[in-house]
């Protein structure tokens, strides 16, 4: 059975909808699943998982959130080599430079990302909930 860490940061609601969705799709595929905000989870938690999908809203000039999820996230990036990782966040202005930008930097740190990176626009509606439960159901 695939253990999968779902790891968010959300202002407004946005992002933790997608995180739940992403829990249950892959709950519903038969993975052991545990959802974690940045400050419940920790470098020393990496290894217990065999994919972690980390979800981050884009804030002010399209970058991560920079008081809770970027400091958390910057203490794992030199564990990330060989760790299959997945992306997902919302944003409400721009066009998703936040999640190219992340996804280059988790590329260099040598994370293996084994999905396509998932944004929405604002509150996810039924069609963005549908897509973050394919994305839990992919990384099982």
């Amino acid at each position: 059975m695939s253990k999968i860490a779902v790891v968010y940061w959300s202002g407004t609601g946005n992002t933790e909808a997608m995180a739940k969705a992403v829990v249950k799709g892959a709950k519903d595929s038969g993975a052991e699943t545990d959802l974690f905000t940045p400050s419940e989870f920790n470098a020393d938690m990496l290894d217990s998982y065999d994919t972690v999908a980390f979800g981050c809203p884009a804030m002010g000039a399209e970058e991560l959130e920079d008081t809770e999820f970027q400091p958390m996230f910057d203490s794992l990036t030199d564990m990330l080599s060989g760790k299959k990782i997945a992306l997902f966040g919302s944003y409400g202005w721009g066009d998703g430079e936040w999640m190219r930008i992340w996804e280059e930097n988790c590329k260099k740190a040598g994370a293996e990302l084994v999905s396509d990176s998932l944004i929405v626009n604002e509150t996810p509606d039924g069609e963005g909930l549908a897509k973050c439960e394919e994305l839990g159901a992919s990384l099982v």
